[in-house]
């Protein structure tokens, strides 16, 4: 009997410590989703102040104003050629 006990008893352990893992897994998973979230939000933030700051009048422009703004910019000649590969800042090399 004393033996079974034991055997129940390490296999109790074993799955708390599998349930504490499972624990640290997900908490890791939230961070990283969190860091993907926030590394986003301040991607789209910089690239909506450099898109107003180059288009000044983009700013009193709604999301649907803005979106046909950018495809007809994009139908322009030569645009397309451009967002083919990504171009390289000036001074960045």
């Amino acid at each position: 009997m004393k033996e079974l006990e034991k055997i129940q008893a390490k296999q109790q352990k074993v799955q708390n410590e599998i349930r504490q893992l499972e624990n640290r897994q997900k908490i890791l998973l939230n961070r990283q989703s969190d860091a993907e979230r926030r590394a986003r939000t301040r991607r789209l933030i910089e690239h909506g102040a450099i898109l107003e700051s180059v288009f000044p009048a983009i700013s009193a422009m709604t999301g649907e104003e803005v979106k046909a703004f950018l495809l007809t910019v994009s139908h322009l000649p030569g645009v397309p050629e451009l967002t083919q590969d990504k171009p390289e800042s000036p001074g960045t090399e």
